[in-house]
């Protein structure tokens, strides 16, 4: 007897000293600043608006843990202080209702969901403020299965027309994907469109997102804060080749970004690439779609590129 004694106690120790030190390392982890963050990616610098959102997220994560944790310590108790003792018989006493009870399930909710409404609410309105005045609009084309940028610098107007990288496992493919590049501390209006189906424009560092839908124009507005690379993608589920629909964002100097303008060509590139059916009387079948910029068809290239200049009838 007194071995199994022992034996129950050793077990009660180690159960003990087990969760002490799942509790160390959970406290000790969140010292660390990917946990501070919320385990979002760039950093609090990256854009004007990052340490905003970031901390949105994470306060409304630690109101979550809370309650959840209050709400799983009463049922824990509840659990433990009214369950069936040996010697009860037949049912607890009932009871109808419980105004005190009642009554604070339904005002804390709705006090908790106001109160993340509000905050929520206000950082959205402040990151949507449109720039006055900003010297850089990208206007951005999403395409199956790539992307378009025209560049409004200082009255100045550049074009980008990406082609859509084949992504193979070959080394280096991941440099040929379409690049935008931004002026760091320099504020960018982002007009998106889509040229065909819905799209979804999305730098996860920057820690915004939109949809681009065809025959309407979405706009964002940041500050680019942090010189570095980043990759962009979409978002939004468009086609076969969905997943490889990647870009790539090169924020710089200024004296760099207006060197890369310089390289680009000459004027904007605008609607008349577009494909997209429901814009079109006739549909699609007399449509010319560009696709790649080596004179070659989608047949002749064994794939979809998304690219220029060349065209096929009747795809869609």
């Amino acid at each position: 007897m007194r071995s199994q004694n022992q034996a129950g106690s050793r077990g009660r120790r180690l159960l003990k000293g087990g969760a002490l030190a799942v509790m160390a390392a959970m406290v000790l982890s969140g010292c660390s600043e990917q946990v501070q963050r919320g385990f979002l990616p760039g950093t609090r610098e990256t854009t004007n608006q990052s340490a905003q959102i970031t901390d949105l997220w994470v306060n409304s994560w630690i109101a979550a843990l809370i309650v959840g944790l209050a709400a799983w310590g009463m049922m824990l108790w509840c659990m433990v202080a009214y369950r069936r003792r040996k010697h009860d018989k037949g049912y607890p006493r009932q009871m109808a209702y419980n105004v005190p009870m009642e009554t604070l399930f339904t005002v804390v909710p709705v006090i908790m969901v106001l109160t993340l409404w509000g905050f929520t609410d206000r950082v959205q309105r402040e990151i949507d403020t449109p720039v006055e005045d900003s010297p850089l609009t990208v206007e951005v084309y999403g395409k199956q299965w790539a992307w378009d940028f025209n560049y409004s610098y200082e009255g100045e107007e550049k074009h980008y027309q990406g082609i859509q990288a084949q992504l193979d496992g070959t080394e280096g493919v991941e440099e040929t994907l379409p690049t935008l590049y931004l002026p760091v501390d320099v504020p960018v209006e982002f007009e998106l469109k889509s040229r065909d189906v819905i799209h979804s424009f999305w730098v996860p560092a920057f820690l915004r997102k939109l949809d681009m839908v065809p025959g309407k124009s979405n706009f964002m507005y940041l500050t680019p804060t942090e010189e570095g690379t980043f990759q962009g993608k979409c978002a939004e589920l468009c086609g076969e080749y969905h997943s490889e629909m990647l870009f790539n964002v090169e924020v710089v100097s200024e004296q760099e970004f207006t060197s890369q303008l310089s390289q680009m060509e000459d004027g904007h590139v605008g609607d008349e690439y577009n494909r997209n059916p429901n814009e079109h009387p006739d549909g699609a079948q007399n449509q010319e779609v560009p696709l790649q910029g080596d004179g070659t068809t989608r047949e002749d290239a064994g794939g979809p590129t998304g690219g220029e200049d060349s065209t096929v009838e009747g795809d869609n």
